[in-house]
């Protein structure tokens, strides 16, 4: 039996009416007290004597009291006194001194319609509190009535009533009705109708009662309902997000020796690192301690860590497989780790050996970040890799998210004021996120940690620094995004939707309670809260991406894996990287919270439309290669005259023709040299070539070199230097162009 508040910590603010410390609790039966209750048994019926009420006072008066305190009729308290007499004869001791299990066999012998009063004598004046154990199930609302008073208990409901539906919380007869049934068991297994001596350990041994399960999202809602009233200073442990070792790091860890599971929770308990980044070292630690005591069993410690073993550990992390040093089985197992991964094994025992050499733990050996380094093999896996969402399946997704329809959201089965579904949170609260999501390029949680008022927008025209340019009023608006992972708190432009969803949804959500921001310890309002909660880690990817997938009608993931809320970011990024105005890198780096240019490239992918654009544009394969039109002479090539070395090919130069077979071979081919090759267009022998019938046209493509390119497309003075360049390199018939000093060439033939 446990004592009660009063007994065993500070006095309780509320006090029974009855002393019961006035009250002779002796619990042995006196001999004038075993006649009498002898004598009752004879009476079982009709009227006492006057002397029977005499002797058996000591027992019977706070009986008495206890019933008339709580209003019962004068004929039931008769009854319930005289069951109890005969009762305690049965025992063969007073009620003061009955066990739990006295006491559960005595309610269990009694009428149905007098067991809550004898459970209200027993309540009252024996102070057992877990009455579940007893009865089974019971109606707390009418006992805690009669314990407390009716006006105590609905004061204490109705408190607690208006801080939920000022939550949100539907204010039905089955939510007011749930409400009441869980506070009246609070206020009972407190054994006080005053919320303010319900304190964090009494939440917390009522919640992990297995009996009151039942009660326990009620009596959740109550926990946040009683912080915000200032009435625990803390949540109930079973409301704190936290599983097996984040909650405690101290339980056994198998397999892994004591020692090194020691090192481990010291340095759980000493480093500064946040909750969540410490339970996964701490995780990764308890399976190196796995596989030392597999392989090494002599090592037991952090000081007994070598180079040698430092580069065996490497070389083991490198091929380590999905399953290897954990406590059972999971899917996947046989699986090589991901490079991600394998460098988080690796990153994870050069802090630990790290950290214990700067604590003064252990001694210098040697350097864990030269020893411990990722290898080349691990490291060239890791790269900027953003897995961007196609530009048709994200336009869907915009236009799901942009009509958005109550009919659209995932709905629970039942409702709690009965209807046969309802969506958990309000659609303007669901289209705020979702045009958030879809616009705002932010992390999952910078969305979930949005404050109110975090929206402000631009009521003028507001002219560009150094750009001569207006931006028009109300063109964007400005979200403050608060400090993340990389960067502190920063101000970024946004599409008008959002300011707009944003808005919609603060004019109509409910008060909510100021919440800590774990990151940076402040206490603020978050934006996307609602009935008291803020939301979930899980809604965005779990809840939101499936409904929008839903509606635009396409599957919830692709050949590069599920859509998630983070492809959002990289597909937003590319997109105004690649916009037909584009962000610059380090615009996009500011838009996105980025601390290093490098960080936004792992977002920022060039798409391939706009890769093949740039390459056109650059005119590569046009730069490098020139078509020249080429002359062929079918008659020479009939009679034989080509045979004999008359020329029958004849390379349109512009001002003349060059009759060289291997023009593309000869230096001068873009500064011709007019050797005896060259036929100029205004010889009679060019003349007669172009007069004949049977001419064929045809196009070859030569190729350049950067300087002949260079000379063709970019002006007179680049032809000149080719030209002098060229000057003492011979021509195809060997004389070089320095001796020509102007003199008109000859045709020659190709053979001489």
């Amino acid at each position: 039996m446990r004592p009660k508040p009063s007994e065993a910590s500070a006095p309780s603010r509320w006090q029974l009416p009855l002393d019961v410390g006035l009250y002779d609790r002796d619990p042995v039966l006196s001999p004038g007290e075993w006649d009498a209750l002898e004598r009752v048994e004879r009476h079982s019926k009709g009227e006492w004597p006057p002397d029977l009420y005499g002797a058996l006072g000591r027992l019977l008066r706070p009986i008495r009291d206890v019933l008339e305190l709580s209003g019962v009729i004068n004929d039931v308290r008769i009854d319930v006194r005289r069951f109890l007499a005969i009762e305690m004869r049965r025992i063969g001791t007073a009620f003061w001194g009955w066990t739990l299990d006295d006491w559960g066999d005595v309610l269990g012998r009694c009428l149905l319609h007098h067991r809550p009063h004898v459970l209200l004598v027993g309540y009252q004046l024996c102070g057992f509190y877990r009455l579940h154990d007893l009865v089974g199930t019971y109606l707390q609302y009418p006992f805690a009535a009669r314990a407390f008073g009716r006006e105590a208990v609905d004061a204490a409901v109705g408190r607690l009533h208006r801080v939920l539906t000022g939550w949100g919380y539907k204010d039905c007869e089955p939510n007011r009705a749930q409400l009441r049934r869980a506070t009246c068991e609070l206020l009972l297994w407190n054994r006080s109708p005053l919320l303010e001596d319900l304190t964090p350990e009494v939440l917390d041994e009522v919640l992990a009662e297995p009996r009151l399960v039942v009660h326990r999202p009620i009596l959740l809602r109550m926990s946040r309902a009683l912080l915000h009233l200032g009435i625990i200073d803390r949540p109930p442990l079973v409301a704190v997000p936290l599983v097996g070792l984040m909650r405690n790091p101290h339980s056994s860890s198998p397999g892994v020796p004591q020692e090194w599971a020691d090192w481990c929770r010291r340095w759980h308990r000493t480093s500064t690192l946040s909750q969540k980044a410490r339970y996964q070292h701490y995780r990764r630690l308890l399976k190196v301690g796995r596989w030392l005591g597999e392989t090494h069993p002599h090592v037991a410690s952090p000081e007994q860590w070598t180079r040698e073993l430092a580069a065996e550990y490497v070389a083991v992390v490198n091929g380590l497989r999905v399953g290897q040093w954990g406590e059972g089985d999971r899917q996947g197992e046989g699986k090589e780790l991901g490079a991600h991964t394998k460098r988080g094994y690796l990153g994870t025992v050069r802090r630990f050996l790290a950290d214990c050499q700067e604590w003064g733990w252990i001694p210098r050996r040697f350097d864990p970040y030269r020893a411990l380094a990722t290898p080349r093999s691990i490291r060239a896996l890791i790269g900027p890799d953003p897995r961007v969402i196609s530009d048709d399946v994200w336009a869907k997704l915009l236009w799901a998210g942009l009509n958005l329809q109550p009919e659209d959201l995932n709905r629970v089965s039942a409702d709690e004021c009965g209807r046969n579904g309802y969506p958990w949170y309000p659609i303007e609260m669901v289209r705020a996120l979702a045009m958030v999501w879809l616009f705002a390029g932010l992390r999952a949680d910078e969305i979930r940690r949005l404050r109110v008022g975090c929206v402000r927008w631009q009521r003028e025209d507001v002219a560009v620094p150094g750009m001569g340019e207006e931006l028009a009023r109300d063109a964007v608006c400005l979200l403050d995004v608060p400090t993340n992972k990389t960067a502190t708190a920063f101000t970024k432009p946004v599409d008008r939707v959002v300011g707009e969803a944003v808005g919609a949804w603060e004019g109509v959500r409910p008060d909510s309670p100021r919440e800590v921001d774990a990151k940076t310890g402040e206490v603020v309002s978050f934006l996307f809260s609602y009935r008291g909660l803020r939301l979930g880690d899980r809604y965005i990817n779990a809840s939101l991406v499936s409904t929008l997938c839903r509606k635009a009608g396409i599957p919830p993931g692709d050949a590069r894996g599920g859509i998630t809320s983070h492809r959002a970011r990289s597909t937003i990024a590319s997109q105004l990287f690649n916009a037909k105005e584009p962000m610059s890198l380090f615009e996009l780096q500011e838009w996105l919270g980025h601390k290093s240019p490098r960080s936004t490239q792992h977002y920022a992918k060039i798409t391939p439309t706009k890769l093949a654009k740039s390459y056109a544009d650059a005119g590569y394969f046009g730069r490098n290669v020139r078509l020249i039109e080429v002359l062929v002479d079918h008659e020479a090539v009939r009679n034989g005259a080509a045979a004999t070395g008359q020329p029958y090919l004849y390379y349109d130069l512009g001002h003349g023709y060059c009759t060289y077979d291997f023009y593309a071979q000869c230096p001068h081919r873009m500064a011709c040299a007019r050797c005896s090759f060259y036929v100029p267009k205004g010889s009679s022998s060019a003349q007669l070539l172009e007069g004949k019938a049977n001419l064929a046209r045809l196009r070859e493509e030569i190729p350049l070199t950067d300087e002949e390119a260079a000379a063709v497309d970019e002006g007179i003075s680049l032809h000149e230097r080719l030209l002098e360049k060229l000057s003492d390199i011979p021509t195809p018939d060997g004389t070089k162009p320095r001796a020509f000093d102007g003199a008109e060439p000859t045709v020659q033939s190709r053979r001489s």
